[in-house]
């Protein structure tokens, strides 16, 4: 009898994997990609991130160029959010749906010009989005997956500004939250967007792969003063959840529309048709029954991803995201609820290890950074 082995795929890299080995992070499979989840610790870096800057390789986003004529209207078209009120070096976040209304991913959408839209994707769906966007391109644009093309560091924390603007000669400051601008940084080109996902300030900087390391090393000598760490995956999920920003595969999926994700905000239905708006409308009219929720725990124990979720002793919700939040010093989660028990001040309760463990719905998000 002759015995099969199946094997699995290797692991995709970062320009930047050798950067994080040698600095001794410990690597995780991170769905196909060879990523950091920590170097000092994930409350150590989670709190650098908080209270002074940190660093983070997010290489394995992935990047789709739309370009042409009629650009705007094909990104407006497949996505949730208005394209057509950004200004030039503006960007939104942004929803890519199924016909249904569920997500097929949550996006960033940059408009470079009138007939050029940059958007990043999660690094599992990039594939998937690109040929979404392809299929729907029905316009007189072209749609490039431009993954190759980019690496992505971001630079996170109330000491980004400072850190940041050590490495160029493009005055930093002003540019507002949500917009970008192409130039010089550590003497090489980039887009430098002051978007993040840590609900703190900073900067996600694009550059060429083969410029990653250089980039990298300039950030963190530059950051030095300031305290800079690199960060793993490990804190960038406590410091999103803190601040209630959607992981795909948790918060919304495929099943799951934006407005039972409390997302209701990037769907704008004024702007005319775009894919899923029937099905959204139908869902709005009828009216939700389901509707993602913050908790705390008040009894012993974590609300883990996927636990399930009682009210009232009965079965009701599910955790799509819960951990120890380390600013707040509380394990903090996202579930799913009936919609009329999805508002804060419910007395809920996790099943932890096949025990009943108290919590109670709480407002969101979690965390806001001080203005």
């Amino acid at each position: 009898m002759i015995a099969y082995r199946m094997t699995s795929p290797p692991l995709q890299r970062t320009p930047l994997n050798d950067v994080h080995r040698n600095a001794g992070a410990k690597m995780v499979d991170f769905g196909g990609w060879d990523m950091p989840v920590q170097y000092s610790g994930l409350i150590d870096e989670h709190n650098t991130v908080r209270n002074a800057v940190g660093l983070f390789d997010v290489s394995h986003m992935g990047e789709i160029e739309i370009r042409g004529p009629e650009a705007i209207k094909l990104a407006d078209h497949v996505s949730t959010n208005a394209v057509t009120r950004l200004k030039q070096g503006q960007a939104q976040y942004s929803g890519l749906l199924y016909e249904h209304g569920g997500f097929v991913d949550d996006i960033l959408v940059h408009k470079v010009a009138d007939d050029s839209i940059f958007i990043c994707v999660n690094a599992s769906n990039q594939e998937k989005d690109f040929e979404h966007i392809r299929d729907a391109n029905h316009f007189d644009c072209e749609v490039e997956f431009a993954s190759p093309k980019y690496a992505q560091i971001a630079i996170q924390g109330p000491k980004a500004l400072e850190t940041a603007q050590r490495l160029t000669a493009i005055p930093l400051a002003p540019i507002r939250y949500y917009w970008f601008t192409d130039g010089e940084f550590a003497g090489v080109p980039a887009r430098i967007a002051r978007t993040g996902y840590t609900g703190e300030d900073g900067f996600e900087v694009y550059v060429a792969p083969e410029n990653a390391v250089k980039v990298w090393n300039a950030i963190m000598d530059a950051g030095r003063p300031a305290g800079i760490k690199p960060c793993g995956l490990g804190a960038r999920n406590t410091l999103r959840l803190e601040s209630k920003m959607a992981l795909y595969g948790h918060e919304i999926g495929p099943s799951i529309s934006p407005l039972e994700a409390d997302l209701a905000w990037i769907v704008k239905f004024d702007k005319g048709d775009f894919i899923g708006r029937d099905a959204l409308l139908k869902q709005r009219d009828k009216g939700l029954t389901r509707r993602l929720a913050g908790f705390e725990m008040r009894g012993r124990g974590i609300g883990r991803d996927g636990y399930e979720v009682l009210l009232d002793g009965q079965p009701a919700g599910w955790v799509t995201s819960g951990s120890p939040g380390p600013t707040l010093n509380k394990n903090i989660g996202l579930c799913y609820l009936p919609v009329d028990r999805a508002k804060p001040g419910e007395k809920i309760e996790i099943v932890v290890r096949n025990q009943a463990v108290e919590a109670e719905t709480v407002p969101t998000p979690f965390y806001r950074r001080p203005q």
